[in-house]
């Protein structure tokens, strides 16, 4: 560990406990300690995630609101509990505003789908940023496609920070929604959201936040910054992959048609016609990924025991240790330097290109993840094609750094 820091405690977040709660991170990586640092891609499962999946399978395995035996009984209880738990982690007021899809990524193109049915038409504009992850760039531009929309993109500055000013320009009476990332998955940029909220609401403009980097790190409430739409993924929230959640405001979601048709979505069908069930049954056609939402319950469970304060101010002092101790490495860039950031940290390397730095690191046990990170335009803008990102979590610690520091300098003089 490093001689300059101390990881930080209270009597809520119990470092060696928590860490000791991953079996995961025990790994040895071709005989050297695994250093996890690609959480801004997945994080890793406590032991009680691990462990409510496999309980759902061993004692309570059934297909939900379908059947009238016990399992299914369980299983359905276990389900829509899950919904109200989600929903009071986000804040949200009403569990039926509470979406469970496959990702994040079909949050928003359910929220897609639903604008170019009911809302756009040609002329109307979208607004996003120039630091959006493709999934919440590409279903807008299909909407533009589909509809005659304009897709409009807010400029980012040299420091990795939103042009604000240029945000508020764009705000006009075409403008029809406002689709935003929370923390840049690149950067790690901490967006001001809730003022960004608050200007498109003096117009009317509907707003979607893609909180994926957020919610994992920070305490987020809906209600607080007044979205009227939420997007997270449940891998990130040290849940089950194939797992995410869509918030909306009810207004929206019953103007909505169905995304998708099927088994469970509907009320009555008769080949004259078939009327549909509210929400949220309306959007989750078929059998769902049960075992999917009891684990991101369990995760929810296990995040909310946390000292979330401790936990941030931890991965922040983190964030500050690696950045200090990488700026000083010889040719060595760090990419986004917003005053507001999260613990994500992306750099790159004179003449050596990002995939080689995250190979030569795997080698020394320190996973790192290299490449675009799903935001080509964004590194385009900085005029690179890829970065080395480290991404931290409450899990990792000053010797992660420090493994990551020094392999990053063995690199150094291997490149001569």
């Amino acid at each position: 560990m490093s001689d300059y820091h101390a990881v930080i405690e209270t009597p809520t977040f119990n470092f060696a406990k928590t860490r000791a709660d991953f079996p995961i991170l025990a790994t040895q990586v071709r005989g050297k300690p695994l250093s996890y640092l690609d959480n801004g891609a997945t994080a890793q499962k406590p032991k009680a995630v691990i462990e409510a999946v496999e309980r759902y399978y061993r004692s309570e395995n059934s297909n939900i609101h379908r059947g009238v035996h016990y399992l299914s009984e369980q299983a359905t209880n276990a389900y829509e509990e899950a919904r109200v738990k989600v929903a009071g982690f986000i804040g949200a007021a009403d569990s039926d505003e509470v979406i469970f899809l496959r990702g994040a990524t079909e949050g928003i193109n359910l929220v897609a789908h639903g604008f170019i049915e009911t809302v756009l038409s040609e002329g109307d504009e979208i607004l996003i940023t120039h630091m959006e992850h493709h999934a919440n760039i590409v279903p807008w531009q299909i909407a533009a496609e589909k509809t005659g929309a304009v897709l409009k993109v807010v400029p980012v500055l040299d420091n990795g920070e939103l042009d604000l000013e240029a945000y508020a320009a764009m705000l006009s009476e075409r403008t029809k929604l406002v689709s935003i990332v929370h923390v840049s998955n690149a950067l790690g940029t901490i967006n001001p959201v809730q003022g960004m909220i608050e200007q498109a609401h003096a117009q009317n403009i509907p707003v979607l936040l893609d909180a994926c980097q957020s919610v994992p790190h920070m305490e987020v409430d809906v209600a607080d910054l007044d979205c009227d739409f939420f997007v997270f993924s449940g891998h990130k929230l040290f849940g089950p992959t194939g797992i995410g959640v869509l918030w909306g405001k009810r207004s929206w979601l019953e103007r909505f048609p169905p995304y998708q048709s099927g088994g469970d979505m509907i009320e009555r069908v008769d080949f004259e016609g078939t009327t549909y069930k509210g929400i949220p049954g309306k959007f989750e056609a078929g059998t769902p990924h049960i075992e999917g939402v009891i684990g991101l319950a369990a995760a929810i469970d296990y995040v909310n025991e946390l000292d979330r304060s401790a936990a941030l101010a931890h991965e922040h002092a983190l964030l500050v240790d690696a950045t200090e101790k990488l700026s000083a490495v010889d040719n060595l860039r760090v990419i986004g330097k917003a005053a507001d950031k999260a613990s994500i940290l992306s750099f790159v390397i004179e003449d050596v290109h990002p995939h080689d730095i995250g190979t030569f690191l795997d080698a020394d046990g320190v996973a790192i993840r290299a490449g675009h990170h799903c935001t080509q335009p964004l590194l385009k803008r900085f005029g690179v094609p890829a970065t080395a990102r480290a991404s931290f979590a409450f899990y990792n610690d000053f010797e992660d750094v420090d493994r990551l520091v020094q392999a990053v300098v063995k690199m150094q003089r291997f490149f001569g």
